[in-house]
């Protein structure tokens, strides 16, 4: 995968973390209280080593080609 790819690929992932978190619609409900946050927060622990994997290794610049 590119680089501009997997930089799409990681604002995707993100965005569809953000939106599960916010949306009404959960796997635990969170009237059961802190066991209802816990969906939410595995979603964004595993949306965030899923990014992590995807921008690891990557150059912070693209290299000239030569």
């Amino acid at each position: 995968m590119n680089r501009n790819r997997r930089t799409i690929a990681a604002v995707l992932v993100g965005a569809a973390a953000l939106i599960y978190g916010v949306s009404p619609i959960d796997i635990i409900p969170e009237f059961l209280g802190p066991l209802g946050l816990t969906d939410d927060l595995a979603g964004f622990v595993g949306a965030g080593f899923a990014i992590w994997r995807l921008l690891k290794g990557r150059d912070p610049k693209p290299r000239p080609e030569v």
